[in-house]
């Protein structure tokens, strides 16, 4: 069962309601935030770390959220954020540079023993993998979240225009590259 914004901050705001309107909110949003963040990070396992850090910070933060955006903008948006820096922070760490040919997130979904996918989504997920990481942002929201340019706004801090820009620009590279044998 999904319940509403109102729902879940109207109980949080309460003492005695707080946790349970936590776990609406992780009942609400969990299956979408994972799913983002499995797109950007590929490994089921990081991506379930992610997630918890995710929800952590949610929890600590959650009594501060203002209401100036949707609620989802702004989990998105700790999603985002929290993935980019497991993804800088493994990058940092790894013996292998996450740039190199050496190291490829489409190698990595393909040994992940929780991926099903055929060859359509490998080839989809190597050409995602040649763009630059703020097209590969917009074009995973718009993409497969199927996000307003005015939510990813809010999400990425970015103008809409510039949004429409890249996501432009990363669609061309992604039929170059399909298109390309």
């Amino acid at each position: 069962m999904e319940y509403t914004d109102e729902e879940i901050l109207g109980k949080f705001a309460q003492a005695e309601t707080k946790e349970k309107a936590f776990s609406m909110l992780v009942q609400t949003y969990q299956e979408r935030m994972y799913w983002h963040i499995r797109r950007m990070v590929i490994n089921h396992d990081d991506a379930d770390d992610v997630l918890q850090n995710t929800f952590v910070k949610v929890w600590r933060n959650l009594a501060n959220f203002k209401g100036n955006s949707k609620l989802y903008t702004w989990l998105y948006r700790i999603a985002t954020n929290e993935s980019l820096t497991f993804l800088n922070k493994k990058k940092r760490t790894s013996a292998t540079p996450l740039e190199t040919e050496d190291y490829s997130l489409s190698a990595t979904l393909q040994s992940d023993p929780y991926f099903d996918g055929d060859e359509i989504q490998i080839k989809l997920q190597e050409a995602i993998d040649t763009l630059p990481s703020k097209q590969k942002q917009v074009f995973l929201l718009r993409y497969y979240d199927e996000m307003k340019y005015d939510e990813m706004s809010e999400v990425l801090d970015t103008s809409v225009g510039a949004l429409k820009a890249s996501y432009h620009h990363a669609v061309k590279k992604i039929e170059k590259f399909l298109t390309e044998d």
